[in-house]
C-alpha cells in the first residue's frame, strides 16, 4: 500500500511516461521506455520529488496498480498512453471473450463506430468481467458491460496485444464483435 505521497508520486510517474514527456525533457523509444538513470535526473529537476532508483522499485513493488514497469535499465508505461507517438507493442492471439465497462452515455456512440481509442492509443479491455466492472465505474456507478468476441475479431485482422494483470489492448474493434452482456442500473 502505498502513501498519499507515494501515490502522487506514482501519478506522476504515469503523467509523465503516458502523457506529457516533453514536459519532462524525455524522449520515449519506439516501445516507450527511457533510461532509469535519465528519468529519474529529469524527473528530479522537474519535481524534486526526491526520486531514486531504490523508490521507484519500492513504488513497483508496493503499488496495487501496475502503471509502469522497469526492464534491462529501463522504465515505461505499461498503457494508457495519449502521446502523439505511436507505442510499438506485441501482437498475441486473445482468448475467446474479453470485455469492456463502460458508461451508459457511451453506449449509442459504441453501437454504432465499435470500441475506438479516442485519446489514447489502443482500445483497453479486460480478460474478466469483474475487472470490466471496476473499469467501468470510473465514469458511472452501474456500467454498461460489453463481450467482446476477441477470437472473431481476431481472425478478422483486428490486433491485440497483451499486458501484464490480463490487461489487453487492441485496436479499434467494430461494432459487429460486440455484445452488451450487462446494464447495471
Amino acid at each position: 500500500m502505498l502513501t498519499k505521497q507515494e501515490e502522487k508520486i506514482s501519478k506522476t510517474i504515469s503523467y509523465a511516461l503516458r502523457h506529457k514527456p516533453e514536459e519532462f525533457d524525455l524522449i520515449l523509444d519506439e516501445e516507450g521506455y527511457v533510461a532509469v538513470k535519465r528519468f529519474i535526473e529529469k524527473m528530479n529537476c522537474k519535481e524534486n520529488l526526491g526520486l531514486t532508483e531504490e523508490l521507484l522499485l519500492s513504488l513497483l513493488a508496493r503499488s496495487d496498480k501496475k502503471r509502469w514497469e522497469i526492464k534491462d535499465e529501463k522504465i515505461r508505461a505499461i498503457y494508457g498512453h495519449s502521446i502523439k507517438k505511436k507505442i510499438e507493442k506485441t501482437a498475441a492471439v486473445p482468448p475467446q471473450f474479453l470485455y469492456h465497462g463502460t458508461a451508459h452515455r457511451f453506449t449509442a456512440s459504441i453501437l454504432e463506430q465499435g470500441l475506438i481509442p479516442k485519446e489514447r492509443q489502443y482500445v483497453h479491455l479486460s480478460s474478466d468481467i469483474a475487472t470490466a466492472v471496476t473499469v467501468g465505474k470510473r465514469r458511472d456507478r452501474s456500467p454498461v458491460l460489453f463481450k467482446v468476441n476477441a477470437e472473431a475479431a481476431f481472425q478478422g485482422g483486428i490486433r491485440f496485444y497483451r499486458e501484464p494483470e490480463d490487461i489487453w489492448l487492441s485496436d479499434r474493434i467494430p461494432a459487429d464483435y460486440l455484445q452488451i452482456i450487462t446494464e447495471q442500473k
